[in-house]
This record gives C-alpha cells, structure tokens and sequence, in this order.
C-alpha cells in the first residue's frame, strides 16, 4: 500500500516543476512512509510514497520494463502477482524483482489497457508509457483504492489523495456549495463531484488515458446480477461460493510483514478470521474495539471468535473523549464524511499499526451477500405502498405531514408512502438530511442538485432485476466505495497500515451477484448465503445474532459529555459552517436533540465534521 502523485503538463517541451512535484508527491508520506521515488520524462511527472509489503529490498518504484521505455508507480496490491509474473514470463518478459508492481509494467506492455482484466487486487496505477508520452492512469473494480484529479490551463495533476493536489499553490480552493448538498444527504460525497470545485474523482473499475493535453476516460467493468445458472441448488452455490472465498483469503495472506484481522464479532470479520486461521494454519492476531455502553459493545462476540481460533487478540475501548481526534481525522478524511464509525475505525487501525503492517477485514459482506436490514425494510414497503396509485399516496403524504408535528415518530413512514417509487424511497432511508432539511439549511446554489434523484441513475441502470438486486447494485456503485472503503482507506493509511478485503475479490463479487435473490435474503434472513458457508466454522451465536454496524454511541455523548461541545463548535464565534449553512437551522437541531425531542445525533455529527473539515483546510 502506498500513495501515487503525477504532473503532466500539456505544453510541448514544458517541464514538470520537479520541485512541486517532490511536494504533492509528500503530502503522502503517511501512506508511504518507507521511502520516495520521483520519474520526470519532459512534460511528465510521476511521483510515489512506498509502504514496504512485498519484495521489501526491491520493489523500490518507479518500475521500468526492460527497454527502460514503460514506468509505473502504484498504490495497492496485486494479489495474483505470482501467478501472473509466471505467465508474462512465458510470453518473453524478464524481471527484475520480485514485487506485484513489476507485473503491473509487464503487463501493460503485453495487453495494453486490456491488462486491466487480468489483475485480482486494489489499485490505482499510474504508468508513462514513453512510446507514445502518455499516461495511462486506473482504478480497481469496486473503488477500494482512491484517485483525485484536477486539470486546468493544460495540466494535469493527480493524487492519491485530495489534500496531495493542493501542494500546487494555483490551485483556487473554492468549495462546491452544490457537494455540501450531497454531503448533508448522504454523509459522504458521491461520485460526480467532489468538496472543491474543479477536482474529480476516477470512478471505480474506469481508466483514463492522458496524451498531449487530451484525457480519455473509459469504463471496464460493472458489476452484474444477471443470473448465470439457474438449474444450480443451493448446495452447488454454496459450495462454488465458499471455494471462490477461500480462494480470496489465501491470495490476501501473502505479505512479506506481519499481518492480522480486523474482528468486529459480526458475521463478516468473524466468516474472515475462521478462513484465514484455517487457510494459514497457525495462529493470526486479531483486533477489536468497543465501547463502554453495552447496547454498542460487541467485544463479548469477537471473543467468541477469538477464542475459538486462539488469535493473539487485542481490543481498544472507545470513550466520548476520544472525539477530540476529530480535527485531526478531518485532514486525513480529505472531504466532509459523517459517517459516525470513522471514530472506532481510527481507532482500531491505529492498535493494529502497533502489531503489524497488514489487516484482513470483513467489508462489503452486507453490500455482497444482503446484509442489511434496509433491504428488508425497502422490499416491505414497495409491497405495501407501490400498488397504490402515485398520486393518491403522495396527496395522503402530504396532508399527515402538515398535520403531524416535526417530532412524531411516524413521519419517517409517512414520507415513505409519498415516495415516487423505490428508488426515491430508498433515497430518502439513506439520507442524513431529508431535502425539505437541506432547502432550509443550504442557500439556493446548493440546491442545484437536489431534484437529480441520484440514486435513479443506477436503478434505472440496473433495470430488468429484481429490486433486491438493484438496491444491491445502488450501493456497490455508490455507498460502498463512497463511504465504506473511503473510510478503511483513509483511517488505514493515515497508520500506514495496508488494509485488504476478501469479500471485494471481484470474483467473490461476480459470483454472488449472478445467484438467486432468493439465496441471499430467504426467510427474512439476510446473508443467507454467507451464513449457511459459514455455519460449521462459526458458532451460532455469532450467526444468528441482532446486527449492531459498527454505530457509535453518539446519541447519549451529544445528550451528556459532549452536549456544550457540539453547540459551541456550531454556533459558537468561530464557526465555519454558518458561512455555509442556516445557524437559525442547526441550532434547532441542536437544542431539539437535546432536550429529546428525536434523535438528531446523526444529524449533528454530520454537521460537526463539515466544520471540522472546513477548519482542517482553512476555508
């Protein structure tokens, strides 16, 4: 794992300012803290911060090919690096070392963006290819590994991360009032725009190709849930999935550094440890967090676990004094994020760092196999309202809602029934902010996104599937790679810490994708699938047991320690966010969790992170 920064300029015989260069590519150094390396060839620059994994005396980058002529820096892994190098060598290719990033050179030279198709891991890579002075710049399938870019005036300047891109001192810095919209929605920003005018983000499973001042951007691949088999029996699904899985596991236990587990005591961390305990054939160390309030402690479970697989186990406790990391993860976050568990993610990545230099953890289970419980809660209410007719229940909506106080717990259903359809429904479960909150709280330019629905465009996308398989879809485009794997990327490599996830194994993702709906939720029972692999190596408790996420205990912090806190810091003198937003707006909803009206917490802590972003930066 490491951090990838690149300057490219336009201009025939211009230069790349090396000195610049150097410190956007520094700006990374917590991603790569073992070392630096820098290629300028005329108007290109590639730059790169090293976390030593494998091959740790010779995978030193850049790496060239061998006529000196293909160079490539990389953040990532390839986990099939061995059996691929084995391949490129009977093709003719000679290596030099023994890193995955020299297959990465090799390959390119051999298939060209067609490469793409043959590497099982995360990645974003950059490779200048001095046959034709381009560069030819990707992104992993599901958005594990990050990119940010920003062109303008003839340059490109790209990044692993977005704070990297601000090294450059042009750079305008001008926030997107439009993104702080989505942010207040979603609690992260999706895909389409970013926190800063002008910087973009490379989509997951896309490439891009710059070559004299012109950028192509190309897709290839998407996740499918078009079914492959259908005479398949649950038993043939169960065991083609658990033998894709092992596979999976295996692959992300080759490191030339110690490595452990992230155990969280749910199914998915726990189905992980018993793989990689069975897989590796000795003891792995594992590692925990909870809280002192039992309704979030999961640390009983994950012992379960532990003990039963004997891992070298550690656990971290997680307190309302710990938010005072907060200003510090902001930086690190790059954008406004809300989501809640960054707190114990942090964390648990920094224990982990102590022990070792690479984790396995359990994300993408409930996007993969239909964990969640909004699933459910979606199908059941399109069967409910969606044979009414749109017009008569968007009538009845409206008028509950103008009757019914804003504090009646019943509202949240109401507002479900005059939904357009599922996906507007869905839409409304996921969002921090409903929009008639972020009208109130945004002036108009950042409301120029609002009535874009835009959860409609996957849906419609994935249209032909059943509606399980398109909320699926939703989110492994969307929810998935915004908020889950940008969070584990960012709080992982804030530690310098390589974090990898079986459960993304694209054949894993595949392979789940195409069977049955019926398989995955079946008699109310999410991860049915997952569950029935994992039920001879995991105890029943652990299987069958109330999902908790991985939530923090914020709805008490705001009502007790840190009610002055949060009040303070948003609408105290120096706040940020009331350049922004509406004070009138979060004062409300301060004062209206406080007194416990609703359960605002969410809300507010989405609200805190804006600011503290906006301090980090300086805006």
């Amino acid at each position: 794992m490491c951090g990838i920064a690149g300057i490219c300029e336009s201009e025939s015989g211009r230069p790349v300012d090396e000195g610049l260069l150097i410190e956007v590519t520094n700006k990374l150094q917590h991603r790569g803290p073992d070392g630096i390396g820098i290629l300028t060839r005329g108007g290109v620059g590639l730059g790169h911060r090293r976390l030593s994994i494998i091959d740790i005396g010779g995978g030193d980058q850049p790496i060239f090919n061998e006529d000196k002529n293909i160079a490539v820096v990389f953040n990532g892994e390839i986990y099939n690096y061995i059996e691929l190098r084995e391949d490129l060598k009977r093709l003719g290719h000679t290596f030099h070392t023994g890193s995955d990033t020299e297959v990465i050179v090799h390959a390119y030279e051999e298939y060209g963006a067609d490469c793409l198709n043959y590497f099982t891991g995360m990645f974003t890579f950059a490779i200048w290819d001095g046959r034709d002075n381009s560069v030819f710049i990707a992104r992993d399938r599901l958005g594990i590994k990050p990119l940010f870019f920003w062109r303008r005036q003839g340059r490109l300047i790209f990044a692993s991360e977005l704070k990297a891109i601000l090294a450059d001192p042009s750079f305008p810095k001008e926030v997107n009032i439009a993104a702080v919209g989505e942010y207040l929605k979603w609690k992260y920003i999706p895909d389409g725009c970013s926190i800063l005018k002008g910087i973009e983000k490379l989509p997951p499973a896309h490439w891009m190709k710059w070559q004299g001042g012109k950028l192509t951007l190309q897709k290839y691949w998407d996740a499918a849930f078009t079914p492959t088999d259908s005479s398949m029996s649950e038993q043939e699904w169960k065991d083609a999935i658990e033998n894709e899985l092992r596979k999976a596991v295996r692959l992300r236990l080759r490191a030339d550094v110690p490595l452990g587990v992230f155990l969280s005591g749910g199914v998915d961390s726990s189905g992980i440890v018993a793989l990689a305990s069975q897989e590796l054939g000795q003891k792995v160390t594992t590692f925990s967090v909870g809280f002192g309030e039992a309704d979030y402690d999961e640390l009983h479970f994950a012992k379960l676990v532990a003990d039963r697989y004997n891992t070298n186990h550690n656990e971290i406790i997680v307190t309302d004094q710990s938010i005072s990391i907060l200003s510090e993860l902001a930086y690190y976050l790059d954008e406004p994020f809300g989501d809640p568990s960054i707190l114990p993610t942090y964390y648990v990545c920094r224990e982990a760092s102590r022990h070792v230099k690479v984790c396995l953890s359990g994300d993408g289970g409930d996007e993969v196999f239909a964990g969640y419980r909004r699933y459910q809660v979606a199908l059941k209410a399109s069967a409910r309202y969606d044979w009414i007719p749109k017009n008569i229940r968007k009538v009845v909506s409206n008028a509950g809602l103008m009757l019914l106080p804003v504090t009646f717990w019943g509202r949240g259903e109401l507002e479900r029934l005059g939904c357009a359809g599922p996906a507007e429904r869905y839409e409304a479960m996921m969002s921090a902010f409903s929009r008639h909150e972020c009208d109130f709280l945004l002036p108009t330019e950042g409301k120029s996104r609002g009535e874009e629905h835009h959860f409609n465009k996957y849906f419609e996308h994935s249209l032909g599937v059943d509606l399980l398989s398109r909320l699926q879809y939703t989110d492994q485009k969307n929810y998935l790679p915004f908020d889950i794997l940008s969070k584990v990327d960012r709080m992982s490599m804030q530690n310098s810490l390589e974090v990898r996830v079986p459960l993304l194994d694209h054949n894993v993702v595949g392979l789940v994708n195409s069977a049955p709906s019926s398989l995955k939720l079946k008699d109310a029972q999410g991860k049915y699938l997952l569950k029935e692999i994992l039920r001879p190596h995991l105890p029943d408790e652990i299987l069958f047991r109330r999902k908790m996420g991985f939530g923090i205990p914020i709805k008490d912090w705001f009502r007790e320690g840190l009610k002055s806190y949060a009040h303070d810091y948003l609408l105290g003198v120096d706040s940020r966010s009331g350049r922004f937003l509406s004070r009138q707006g979060m004062r409300k909803i301060i004062e209206g969790h406080a007194v416990g009206m609703r359960d605002f917490s969410e809300k507010i802590w989405v609200l805190l992170m804006l600011e503290h972003w906006l301090r980090a930066y300086d805006i």
